[in-house]
């Protein structure tokens, strides 16, 4: 399991000066996302993506990111086709907001918009897509609109912090594997991530679960507990993704 910035590559502010003339396709090949196994969730994904995909922690010093696993191999999103389609129903937001993304100053108080130049979808001369600016420099309905939804994910991140934060003080979070077969029968693991016990969870006092369940982080909590019946799916989509490269009778490796 990894932690990112990881999909980005040249990031940089957005600016008039910079970018006047630069234009956005729209996000259709999903290739640039086909080297991860997992991406970070925000809380008001839990849902949706609970539903298809295993929801699990990692955890460090800065406190347990929900992240949603797309594969069983280590650097292989089993998510995305070989033609950079999505396999899945849910799209996963952190991949919607690329490649805006917002970059904070030292004391955290000022957010700067910026862009990972790398991303395919932009061209420099403004002849597919919509323009990011005018003629005037003024930001178009384009970029207004990526402006809300990077807005939106980062007060989501931040409410997803504080979640985290709840689980891990509460001592709900430990050490987890999965282990999963396969439709043709080859085992898949993966390590490296954290779960909520529900052991400790039963054993919570009427105070703590009080405060959790006013957070709503009791209903995610069962959520993500809900979700881990997905790595047994997950593993058909690395079955699907083996055949597809051609290395179907490959045992998958446990991915970290």
């Amino acid at each position: 399991m990894v932690r990112q910035m990881l999909l980005y590559e040249r990031v940089v502010p957005l600016s008039p000066a910079r970018h006047g003339r630069w234009s956005i396709a729209p996000l259709e090949d999903l290739g640039f996302a086909a080297g991860v196994n997992s991406l970070p969730l925000m809380v008001s994904e839990f849902a949706a993506a609970a539903v298809e995909y295993p929801i699990v922690f990692v955890v460090d010093d800065r406190g347990a990111t929900p992240m949603v696993v797309l594969g069983f191999r280590a650097n292989r999103n089993a998510l995305v086709d070989g033609a950079g389609r999505w396999r899945g129903r849910y799209l996963p937001a952190f991949l919607r907001r690329y490649p805006f993304v917002f970059s904070a100053s030292p004391d955290g108080r000022t957010l700067t918009l910026c862009i990972d130049e790398s991303h395919r979808g932009f061209d420099a001369k403004g002849r597919r897509g919509e323009r990011l600016f005018d003629d005037a420099g003024n930001r178009t309905a384009a970029l207004e609109r990526a402006l809300a939804f990077t807005r939106t994910f980062q007060d989501e991140h931040d409410r997803t912090r504080r979640f985290g934060a709840m689980l891990k003080d509460a001592g709900l979070l430990g050490p987890a594997s999965a282990r999963a077969a396969g439709p043709e029968g080859a085992a898949a693991s993966l390590a490296g991530f954290h779960c909520v016990d529900r052991a400790k969870l039963k054993a919570l006092d009427g105070e703590r679960l009080a405060a959790l369940m006013a957070a709503d982080a009791l209903e995610l909590a069962h959520l993500h507990l809900l979700s881990l019946r997905n790595f047994d799916r997950l593993a058909e989509f690395t079955a699907t993704d083996d055949r597809s490269r051609g290395d179907a009778h490959a045992a998958p490796p446990a991915a970290h």
